[in-house]
């Protein structure tokens, strides 16, 4: 069924039908004239807009008659166009522009020297058919089609079969979710194309009490756009002229080929939900730089316009503006930004034929997109350690540990090479000088690098021999990223610099928690798995005073997921 005024969904906060009273016929306003709707900046309207095929004067401004001879039954031809074309709207075919243009809509608080933000939430089609008409002297192939002899005398609105225009008829089908356009030839082929509809005319009034424009004519108030990027999500800009900016729009489509190659589009009416902004000049300068004039933005594409009557003279118009917003919004030099439009950019004709050219460039907003910045691996800490007894670091000097970034410790690889000089905090060997800072074991010489020290023998610490009390270090979890630790590569038996500055307990293993909680209830621990309640572990396996069987909850192992996510600056809710 035909979408009819007022019946379904309206999705804008207003709705604004075409009716004899809210339409203009082949006029754009100007300074004077009155706006049928008016709207806060930022509201969203849903027009009702209708097509002048069926109701022109060369097809008798009779859609019922005219259509029915199309096959199209009464429910589907729109009530609106019957009012319309019934109506005493003056028009005259061939002099007049054949557009029906619905408002102005008054947007409170736009100036002159403003833009207009015209952003395309939605177009449906209102009818199941379209229409492409070919008359006698437009498009590109004027003189050739359609073809035979040109319009006859006496031709008018009673006698319109007298123009000799050619009328098209296409069906809409809707396939898989999608619209498409369906030409049946009169040999019985089918021909089908998806459909991609938007507005032909959207216009701002002109600054004049005297000019009133054709519906056809295009420039920095808009007009007949004629571009096919204006589909739903796109965002058109539009200098605003006079206080309230008085928005018009018409001539709605269902497809269109770049170069209008026939002089009209598949034509068909269409409910349009429009979001109207005003922008002042820093949010402009935004979005578009230094240009202040019509600007077609979607979210793929930039597009810039150029019109004149020399197709020529358009496209370098168009290209120009290009250039100008290139350098102007992304910083590009101008030489550049040429450069780029003559590898990537495309351009594209509105309309050949007689009277105004309109050219446009396009440019791929993908070409723009700066890669994310890549996440600075933080330093950490390592995720495990061995752990001695009378490792007694604090925690301030902990937090430099990081031999990838602090160049004064010693990596486990480099702990133990010695060219007869001892590290600080190391014994020196025999016949060797220690260096200032660090000592010799009070009993001779230092055993050979990994070799263990003699029975019953202590292992030294930096600040001096440890107590006959501490017991040997505790192997626990690889260091980093599943890389074992190394023993022997110290004269502190396995406890390297990076290990002696960490400022937090060592982690159970797997294996010590499996040992450890192997045994049932009430059973004694081995020996070597018993934690004293003070000091180190017991030696020789002997049990000591004071000593109790572990089953605290085990914690967590921690999972090696990188670094933490860096926060952007300027993130809301962050705090200063």
């Amino acid at each position: 069924m035909a979408l009819q005024p007022g019946r379904g969904k309206i999705e804008g906060k207003h709705y604004l039908p075409s009716t004899p009273e809210t339409v203009t016929w082949g006029d754009l306003p100007n300074a004077l004239s009155k706006p049928v709707l008016s709207i806060d900046s930022g509201a969203t309207v849903t027009f009702d807009t209708v097509s002048p095929e069926g109701i022109l004067g060369d097809q008798g401004r009779d859609p019922d008659a005219f259509l029915a001879a199309l096959g199209v039954a009464p429910p589907e031809v729109l009530a609106d166009a019957r009012a319309i074309a019934a109506s005493g709207l003056p028009h005259r075919f061939g002099v007049d522009a054949p557009h029906i243009v619905t408002g102005p809509v008054l947007v409170r608080g736009a100036q002159p020297g403003d833009m207009l933000r015209v952003e395309v939430v939605s177009l449906h089609p209102r009818a199941r058919y379209g229409i492409v008409s070919t008359r006698h002297g437009d498009g590109l192939f004027a003189g050739e089609f359609p073809e035979g002899g040109p319009p006859e005398r006496g031709a008018d609105a009673r006698h319109w079969q007298r123009f000799g225009t050619l009328t098209t008829f296409c069906a809409v089908e809707r396939r898989r979710g999608r619209l498409f356009g369906v030409l049946a030839s009169a040999n019985g082929t089918r021909a089908r194309f998806p459909l991609a509809p938007f507005l032909g005319v959207m216009a701002v009034a002109v600054d004049s009490t005297t000019e009133v424009l054709p519906s056809t004519s295009v420039g920095l108030h808009g007009g007949a756009l004629d571009c096919g990027d204006l589909g739903p999500g796109a965002r058109l800009y539009l200098p605003v002229q006079v206080v309230g900016a008085l928005l018009a729009v018409g001539d709605p489509h269902y497809a269109l080929a770049d170069g209008k190659i026939g002089a009209t589009a598949l034509e068909g009416p269409l409910r349009a939900t429009l979001r109207l902004t005003a922008l002042r000049d820093a949010a402009t300068s935004s979005a578009i730089g230094a240009l202040r004039e019509p600007f077609i933005e979607t979210d793929t594409a930039w597009v810039t316009m150029g019109v004149d009557v020399e197709l020529s003279e358009a496209i370098r118009r168009a290209t120009r503006s290009a250039v100008l917003f290139l350098h102007s919004r992304t910083g590009m030099e101008r030489t550049e930004a040429l450069a780029y439009l003559s590898a990537a950019g495309h351009l594209a004709v509105s309309h050949l034929g007689p009277g105004t050219q309109t050219a446009f460039c396009r440019i791929r907003r993908a070409d723009f997109i700066e890669p994310a910045p890549a996440k600075s691996r933080l330093p950490r800490p390592a995720f495990a350690r061995i752990v001695g007894a009378g490792d007694t670091t604090g925690p301030d000097e902990a937090a430099d540990a990081n031999p990838d970034t602090d160049p004064t410790v010693p990596h486990l690889d480099d702990a133990a090479e010695t060219d007869g000089t001892a590290t600080p905090g190391s014994t020196a060997p025999p016949g060797s000088t220690a260096p200032p800072g660090s000592t010799a074991p009070p009993g001779g010489a230092a055993p050979p690098e990994g070799t263990a020290p003699p029975a019953g023998t202590a292992p030294s610490t930096p600040e001096g021999p440890a107590p006959a009390d501490v017991a040997p270090s505790r192997l626990v979890t690889p260091m980093r990223h599943g890389t074992a630790a190394r023993h022997g590569s110290s004269s502190r038996h396995g406890l390297s610099a990076r290990d002696s500055r960490r400022p937090r307990e060592a982690k159970p293993t797997r294996t010590t928690r499996a040992a450890r909680d192997s045994g049932p209830p009430g059973d004694a621990a081995p020996a070597d798995q018993r934690v004293p309640l003070e000091g180190g572990l017991a030696h020789g396996g002997q049990p000591e005073t004071g000593t109790r069987h572990r089953r605290d909850p085990v914690p967590d192992p921690v999972d090696d997921l990188g670094p933490p996510p860096l926060e952007s600056d300027g993130v809301a809710g962050s705090s200063g």
